[in-house]
């Protein structure tokens, strides 16, 4: 399972199919990539959230481990469906929603991905601009210029990256934890218990929007494993690099809140950073900051490009990207980014608090669809080449999936509590949105039972594409000559 030396380092696929003979890579890859990913600023502000409104530090501990668990199992079960189908994430939302109807959520995905970029670019450029001396816009651009490189040159170099910034975070954080309990009683500041559901359940929604986010492209980055790899241990290896990063990123969020007498809000990087000191080990925990960013920042414009380009391919009826057209996706996908964070960095907690809840009305359904079809209607068994045909076995649109997906928002609106939207029941429930919840399960319910009756043919086998070489069996399958 090792790599092949032969593999270019400029990824060559986009969003076509992985030949098993291009598959590389081991399980260890996707625990780092994941722990990397999470092991960054962007998820101790969000841990921090939990106390900044309101609630205290034990109690948002537990609650964050719930939401990390709940989402983080979601999760998992998306990074599962990548060594069997070796396609991007989004691809497969075509068997649910048809090939043009697919563009539907996956338009909305790309907001997603415009935001989190947007969002973890501001924090970055705040790293940047005390590092270097220099504005935090300026910062900004730096780190956007870094983003495309590593994004253009794709797969390979974001898992190196992943690797890379697992061991410096890990190294970053047990440093900060250090200095943190060396400056205040963290015993005494776990004493103060005063439970309520609502600030409870903000934190559980803050760790399980964290986690069901990466649900549409956490795929993308595990489709290159040999088809062969154990989805029990993909699910557990992408799993638990997500929920153990996250969790430790947020826990000391939710410390670096607690003592900081309301001085972390609108100076997040620089109150993490101060709990070392000054001078050189700063300078080094403003680049580890900058640094565990380059990956998540990384995984949302490549997780973006891949979108765009299946909602195009899904209309012309192919697969193939070039690498003229992956360079000009993302030069448009990161501009547009960079432009929200120079445009929006002075006000950057409060409106991210907002989007990461509000988000999981589009997202939550989608995920619900995805994995009941997966596991418990077609059982893995997709037609693959069908996946770019409009006029196949998925057809254009599915009308069963768009309608269980519309209804799976709709029915969230009631509970959703952020400053876009509240809804009517929001009060009634001590002002805590739970959408998330009522999301993932009455549409799971739904589709489940609709999908038993009206669920189109389903093949007796998974569909792999003829590979050059292959010689086709019986079972609809494909082996190498």
């Amino acid at each position: 399972m090792a790599a092949n030396d032969t593999t270019p380092l400029i990824e060559k696929r986009s969003i076509d199919y992985i030949p098993e003979a291009e598959r590389h890579g081991r399980l260890l890859s996707q625990f780092t990539l994941w722990m990397g990913a999470n092991l960054q600023i962007t998820a101790i502000v969000t841990g921090a959230l939990a106390v900044v409104l309101g609630g205290d530090v034990f109690w948002s501990l537990i609650g964050l481990l719930v939401g990390q668990l709940i989402g983080g199992g979601v999760m998992a079960l998306h990074a599962a469906q990548g060594p069997k189908l070796g396609l991007p994430q989004m691809i497969s939302s075509r068997v649910q929603f048809g090939v043009y109807g697919a563009a539907i959520p996956i338009v909305l995905v790309c907001l997603m991905y415009l935001g989190f970029t947007a969002t973890g670019t501001v924090l970055s450029g705040q790293a940047l601009g005390q590092l270097f001396g220099v504005s935090d816009s300026v910062g900004i651009l730096i780190f956007a210029s870094v983003i495309v490189l590593v994004t253009v040159l794709g797969y390979r170099v974001i898992h190196f990256i992943g690797r890379v910034a697992s061991v410096i975070g890990v190294i970053a954080f047990v440093y900060l934890f250090s200095r943190l309990i060396g400056q205040t009683d963290v015993g005494a500041l776990l004493q103060i218990r005063h439970f309520s559901w609502s600030s409870f359940l903000l934190a559980v929604s803050l760790a399980a929007s964290w986690q069901i986010a990466f649900g549409p492209y956490v795929a993308d980055y595990s489709r290159y494993l040999p088809s062969r790899t154990s989805s029990v241990k993909t699910f557990f290896a992408a799993g638990a690099g997500s929920v153990i990063g996250a969790q430790v990123a947020m826990t000391l969020g939710v410390f670096a809140a607690a003592m900081s007498n309301g001085q972390f809000a609108g100076h997040e990087v620089a109150y993490i950073v101060g709990l070392s000191g000054t001078g050189a080990t700063a300078a080094l925990l403003y680049f580890s900051i900058a640094f565990g960013k380059v990956t998540i920042s990384t995984l949302n414009s490549y997780g973006s490009f891949m979108c765009i380009a299946t909602i195009i391919s899904g209309f012309r009826g192919r697969l193939e990207v070039t690498r003229l057209q992956r360079l000009v996706f993302v030069l448009a996908i990161v501009g547009t980014a960079t432009l929200i964070a120079l445009l929006g960095q002075h006000s950057f907690l409060g409106a991210f608090k907002s989007f990461i809840l509000f988000l999981l009305a589009f997202f939550t359904p989608w995920s619900a669809i995805n994995l009941v079809d997966y596991y418990c209607i077609t059982r893995e068994r997709y037609d693959v080449p069908a996946l770019a045909d409009p006029n196949g076995r998925y057809g254009r649109w599915n009308l069963l999936g768009i309608s269980v997906y519309v209804f799976g928002v709709l029915v969230q609106l009631p509970f959703i509590s952020t400053k876009f939207y509240t809804g009517p029941l929001v009060a009634a429930l001590g002002d805590v949105d739970i959408s998330w919840i009522i999301g993932l399960v009455l549409p799971a319910a739904l589709y489940y039972l609709c999908a038993k009756k009206w669920h189109g043919t389903v093949p007796d086998q998974l569909i792999l594409p003829t590979e050059q070489g292959a010689i086709p069996t019986t079972n609809g399958l494909a082996t190498q000559a």
